[in-house]
């Protein structure tokens, strides 16, 4: 493990070398990909030098000890060191963990109203509220690409892009079936009514990602419906694109350019491409490497929200908060914190066991 730490250390220096070249700099797409890899190597870095500086440190205090005059300090320090190399070790651990090429992509995110009828709708669209909010607190970009409305404003469904770095780390475990139990508005009884939406959050694709093939493309315009004046109604700037050979259909009628929405409309089935893929290749391997947070799959119930309890809870960790008000208005660090933490603890464990398995040797401990 040392040996592998410090190769990558070196490489670290090569990229950092390369990106001092001028001729560096006439290449974007290399620029790009350095800097991304770079960006990706440095807290391993930074983390791994730290970890060596405090072994130099705990050497030092050891062959201090053996001086009597010297012996107290000497022990202090020694307990100091041990503990901080102890806790570098846990973080380089956890950067050493295979990153998901995904994580720095941007989002395409879908949610569809489920069971509950109008309630269902105006759940749906709270959830859309829920990850707009979310994302604009992250400084993120969000753009609408199609969104079915209800006449009561609820959301039948919609899809919507979420572009800003690291979207795709923080949302992937968004995706399944989302449960509320409330009364609705609706409800003149005030009896609680259960609904749910469900939510699918794709990587977007890039276009080394899936190559389109214009022929198996049928694609159509329409006339746009719903909120946007006489204009959006008026001409045929909607766009409809099937792709032939598995049948995925995607619309876009949110911008009042044609060419726009078609832009947009391939991004989505681009993304949708690209997971259906994804989808094919986890499944084959889902048995070996289930997690605490579920399988992904998108007819899990992963979550429920209880407006009289005033609860949120996401049953694949077992958590719940009560602060629904605060989820609602987008403060998902907390929940998103715990997923990804008990994510890392269960890839831990499997790296454990693989290392085990093969005789690998684990980060080096600190000096006796």
């Amino acid at each position: 493990m040392l040996d592998k730490l410090k190769a990558l250390e070196r490489h670290y220096d090569e990229i950092e070398a390369q990106m001092m070249d001028p001729a560096v700099y006439s290449d974007v797409d290399q620029l790009r990909k350095l800097s991304r890899e770079q960006k990706e190597l440095a807290p391993l870095i930074e983390t791994f030098r730290a970890f060596c500086a405090r072994q130099a440190d705990l050497e030092a205090a050891l062959e201090l000890a053996s001086e009597p005059e010297f012996q107290s300090s000497a022990q202090e320090e020694i307990g100091q060191a041990k503990e901080e190399i102890a806790r570098l070790q846990e973080e380089i651990k956890l950067l050493l963990l295979p990153k998901d090429p995904n994580d720095f992509k941007n989002v395409v995110v879908e949610i569809r109203a489920g069971a509950g009828g109008e309630e269902a709708a105006l759940f749906a669209h709270s959830l859309m509220r829920m990850y707009t909010m979310y994302a604009e607190s992250k400084g993120w970009r969000v753009e609408v690409v199609n969104c079915s409305e209800t006449e009561l404003g609820g959301v039948k469904e919609a899809q919507f892009l979420i572009e800003g770095e690291g979207a795709y780390s923080r949302l992937k475990f968004e995706s399944g079936v989302h449960r509320v139990q409330r009364v609705p508005e609706t409800e003149a009884q005030g009896r609680i009514q259960t609904s749910t939406a469900t939510v699918a959050v794709l990587p977007e694709a890039e276009a080394v990602d899936v190559q389109l093939d214009p022929k198996d493309l049928q694609i159509d315009t329409f006339r746009s419906s719903g909120a946007g004046g006489q204009h959006v109604n008026k001409t045929e700037s909607a766009i409809r694109i099937t792709h032939l050979p598995t049948g995925l259909v995607v619309e876009c009628q949110d911008e009042r350019s044609q060419y726009k929405n078609k832009d947009r409309a391939m991004k989505i089935l681009a993304s949708r491409l690209l997971d259906r893929e994804q989808q094919k290749q986890h499944s084959a391997i889902a048995a070996e490497r289930r997690s605490q947070i579920g399988s992904g799959d998108r007819s899990e119930r992963i979550r429920t929200y209880n407006f009289p309890q005033g609860r949120v809870s996401d049953h694949r960790i077992g958590l719940t908060l009560y602060k629904i008000d605060a989820i609602m208005d987008g403060a998902l660090d907390e929940l998103i914190d715990a997923l990804v933490t008990a994510d890392q603890a269960e890839r831990l464990k499997t790296s454990a066991q693989q290392e085990e398995t093969n005789g690998g040797q684990a980060v080096p401990g600190p000096g006796k």
